[in-house]
């Protein structure tokens, strides 16, 4: 009876963090896990800036019903968040924030992360984030944080869910400037290239360049021939249709090439980007069409998330908060087969979640003419 009554005391402290690049529809996830929470009569603590802030006792306070109040339509996070605090491996300066610089040097401070969950009596960390910060949450839930993890990405790819809220936004956001480029395009007889996220993954340009009506899209997962795409362009000028519209995620790469990457500026990781740019001048000189790019870069990270994904996260969050009513521990909730459940948090950090070369999304396109570049 006493152990009964401890746990449920320990049921009405929950924390919940952001961690990994921002996304629509953070602030939705975290509105659903504080209304579903303190509905339950528990207490829910936010922790500003990623894991480091449980070291912290300013960035960790308690959220009311007031600090998620009108935030379910807004971009961003109101807890912060941070791509550079993985507290196995966190960069520290004199004052105390993770740094942006590769030469600083590199502690483990997880031990100290794992103490503070368990100072602050917390039952679970509800930990929303993406591959990397979920990566993360699993090496922690080894020293014996209670995770329960809502997937996060734009890109989609993350495994063991058939969508991240996210995604729909900013495939919304491309369209958007897809459509816009349309009239630019024609009315200059060009080629233009929109270069949008995705990372290892097509995802983004997949459904972007279909919901946008470009006549080329080229993914990661299909690797790219510069002659092919040429023959496309030559058919359109030879049907009177002067110009052309091009959707190429950030990882697509030419048949035996290599990713295009940025070059780093301060030495650290390399980041993809500028294949638009590469291909335009590639393009130009192969057939003398006047080719223009277009990088969208965080512009599909911002902005006010899709009614789809308000809804999504929302559910994602509530799952959350029953999971841990349910004492469920290392947990993803996932969304598969129109409903939302939970998987073993290792399952979604296995591997990134490509798009099929069978995908009938992709045979669809090609039946309407829509060229991969493969052929």
């Amino acid at each position: 009876m006493a152990e009964d009554q401890n746990a449920a005391k320990r049921l009405k402290r929950i924390g919940v963090v952001t961690g990994g690049g921002d996304c629509p529809g953070l602030n939705a996830v975290i509105r659903a896990v504080v209304l579903g929470a303190l509905n339950r009569g528990w207490e829910v603590y936010g922790i500003e800036r990623g894991f480091e802030g449980l070291l912290h006792p300013e960035r960790v306070y308690l959220l009311s019903p007031q600090d998620v109040r009108g935030i379910i339509h807004t971009g961003g996070t109101i807890l912060g968040t941070t791509n550079r605090g993985n507290p196995f491996k966190l960069q520290v300066q004199e004052d105390g924030f993770p740094s942006d610089l590769t030469h600083q040097p590199e502690i483990d401070v997880s031990d100290a992360i794992a103490a503070a969950f368990h100072q602050l009596q917390l039952e679970s960390l509800v930990v929303i984030g993406g591959d990397g910060t979920l990566t993360i949450a699993n090496d922690l839930a080894q020293k014996g944080i209670n995770v329960v993890g809502v997937p996060k990405t734009i890109d989609n790819d993350l495994m063991a869910t058939e969508m991240t809220f996210g995604f729909s936004t900013a495939v919304t956001t491309a369209t958007d400037a897809i459509d816009k480029l349309h009239a630019t395009a024609a009315s200059h007889e060009r080629v233009m290239i929109v270069e949008v996220m995705g990372r290892y993954a097509g995802w983004i340009a997949l459904y972007s360049g279909i919901a946008g009506g470009a006549d080329v899209i080229l993914l990661p997962e299909i690797p790219y021939k510069l002659d092919a795409i040429a023959r496309k362009l030559h058919d359109r000028w030879l049907r009177k249709r002067n110009f052309a519209i091009i959707v190429v995620a950030e990882g697509a790469l030419p048949v035996g090439g290599e990713m295009t990457f940025k070059k780093p500026e301060d030495g650290g990781e390399r980041r993809l980007g500028g294949i638009a740019e590469k291909l335009a001048e590639d393009l130009h000189k192969l057939t003398g069409y006047e080719t223009r790019s277009l990088v969208l870069g965080h512009l599909q990270r911002g902005g006010q998330p899709t009614a789809a994904d308000r809804l999504l996260a929302t559910r994602l969050g509530a799952a959350a908060v029953r999971a841990v009513e349910r004492g469920e521990k290392n947990v993803m909730v996932a969304y598969q087969s129109s409903t939302v459940i939970t998987v073993p948090l290792a399952s979604a950090i296995t591997g990134r979640k490509l798009v099929p070369r069978e995908y009938d999304v992709i045979t669809s396109a090609r039946e309407l003419g829509i060229s991969f570049g493969d052929e």
